[in-house]
């Protein structure tokens, strides 16, 4: 981890250096990647308390932390220690974002798309309708208020989704007069 020191009307010694870098050194089992995150430790001697400030970019963002105390080793230690939290708390947040993602696979929360070509299905050709193209639609729970403004961004005519509110799938579409239709089953 690379890490630089700045101070203001404070004096930064090689024994608060290695201090810090102890400190921060414990933090690296919460980054993604330890060896490329970055540190920034600004140390600052006010009237009559210290002031430590960290803050620590990596995959997951930036964690920063500013803590004041008697004591600069003291406000170095509170400030880090909230950085840790800060990293623990962003590491469970992407982990558990990985686990709902591969969940929501393994559940079957995707509706298969099939487009079926025009010609198979006229009358009196006397072929049977043949699939020409497979997709995957990702079915999330949202309420119509959320499926619309999604579907207001998007270049899709259509929004599959499971209605927050009911807990059923719903389809929600554009007509030709700029309104909306929803489609939702009746169990």
């Amino acid at each position: 981890m690379k890490i630089e020191y700045f101070a203001r009307n404070y004096a930064v010694d090689d024994a608060t250096k290695r201090y810090v870098e102890e400190k921060l050194r414990k933090l690296a089992k919460f980054l993604a990647d330890p060896e490329a995150a970055e540190a920034r430790v600004t140390l600052e001697r006010e009237k009559h308390h210290f002031v430590a400030e960290v803050q620590v970019n990596d995959r997951f963002g930036a964690l920063v932390a500013k803590e004041t105390a008697g004591q600069m080793l003291d406000a170095v230690n509170l400030a880090v220690d909230k950085v840790e939290t800060q990293a623990e708390r962003a590491r469970k947040k992407n982990k558990e974002r990985r686990r709902r993602a591969q969940r929501a696979e393994i559940n079957g929360n995707h509706w298969p798309v099939e487009v079926i070509e025009r010609d198979s299905v006229a009358p009196g050709s006397g072929r049977q309708p043949r699939v020409v193209e497979t997709g995957r639609l990702q079915i999330k729970p949202m309420s119509i208020e959320e499926a619309a403004m999604a579907l207001e961004g998007s270049a899709q005519e259509v929004i599959v989704f499971r209605d927050a509110d009911t807990d059923r799938l719903s389809v929600l579409y554009k007509r030709r007069d700029e309104n909306y239709g929803l489609i939702a089953p009746e169990l």
